[in-house]
């Protein structure tokens, strides 16, 4: 993976990008999506942010060795706080926790100023982003699943509108495995939760044969009520 190839799952990212963007990549690593980005002329400037050191210096000798520091700039920050309000039109994050990705929206809130679309791919924890985006006013507008090598990414692409919408049939499905996924059902989206399910009925076992207490019986049912959405969604009669 380089600047001129990236990986299935980034090159993905990148397809949402609106033209003419000033991007603001966080998380960036080697900094090869925006110089993907900029050479492939889909943005006018990016940020790349960086909290961690080595991707830092990573990122810096990337954008200098392809000539592009005039264009991306390389920052050291946590998060959001690499941008300023109003600096950056389009947000990616990819490649971390769902959980993550919500932490950075909500301590970040403040810099999303003049932010058109966010492009984010939590690795795990979907749910916990779809969550913060309906809770923000930011409406998903497009999702996609894929399989790059051997491992399943969901895109989640939001932007500023009526954050319910998507959600006017089946919120909780919706929340849990997308409702544009959930409509498509693919073979990636099918194989995806048929394999979350079956290892839910696997701890779901592993709790009734576990002593009974509060905690276990709570987990039990959540783990119940998610399985019973993945059945209904996928057709599956109930276990």
């Amino acid at each position: 993976m380089n600047e001129l190839k990236l990986s299935k799952r980034l090159e993905a990212v990148t397809s949402f990008i609106p033209k003419n963007s000033v991007l603001a990549d966080i998380g960036s690593d080697h900094a090869y999506l925006p110089c993907y980005a900029y050479l492939q002329g889909m943005i006018e400037r990016a940020i790349a942010g960086e909290v961690v050191e080595g991707p830092y210096q990573s990122a810096l000798d990337q954008v200098r060795r392809t000539d592009l520091s005039h264009v991306i700039d390389v920052r050291k920050g946590d998060g959001l706080e690499v941008i300023s309000p109003n600096e950056v039109t389009c947000i990616t994050i990819a490649g971390m926790g769902g959980t993550l990705i919500q932490t950075i929206l909500e301590k970040g809130k403040d810099k999303l100023a003049g932010v058109q679309r966010l492009i984010l791919q939590p690795n795990i924890g979907a749910k916990k982003v779809r969550e913060w985006l309906l809770s923000n006013g930011w409406e998903l507008t497009a999702e996609q699943i894929l399989d790059d090598e051997g491992r399943i990414y969901e895109i989640l692409v939001a932007d500023r509108g009526d954050s319910f919408k998507p959600y006017l049939n089946n919120k909780e499905a919706g929340l849990l495995m997308g409702p544009f996924l959930s409509q498509e059902k693919n073979d990636i989206f099918i194989q995806k939760w048929t394999n979350e399910r079956a290892h839910w009925m696997k701890i779901v076992g592993q709790l009734e044969e576990a002593p009974v207490t509060k905690a276990n019986e709570m987990k039990k049912a959540e783990l119940k009520a998610k399985i019973k959405l993945v059945e209904e969604e996928l057709g599956i009669e109930n276990s």
